[in-house]
């Protein structure tokens, strides 16, 4: 079965809130949903990270209820 589907989208504005590396944005119609994954060095790094050296305690703070 062969189906057909024409549409126009109109976007004024879109706020995305956060992105995972399992997140797929669908605008529209998709017959097939290709997974795709990318890892970029945008730090230009070329040696791993040095190991840990013990237990950092971070400071206290007061949770705010208010997103910021």
């Amino acid at each position: 079965m062969i189906v057909n589907v024409q549409q126009t989208i109109h976007i004024q504005m879109i706020k995305i809130g956060g992105i995972t590396n399992s997140s797929v944005l669908q605008i529209g119609t998709s017959g097939v949903i290709t997974p795709s994954s990318h890892l970029y060095n945008t730090g230009g790094y070329t040696a791993p990270a040095p190991a840990a050296t013990g237990e950092t305690q971070l400071a206290q703070q007061e949770v705010s209820l208010i997103p910021l």
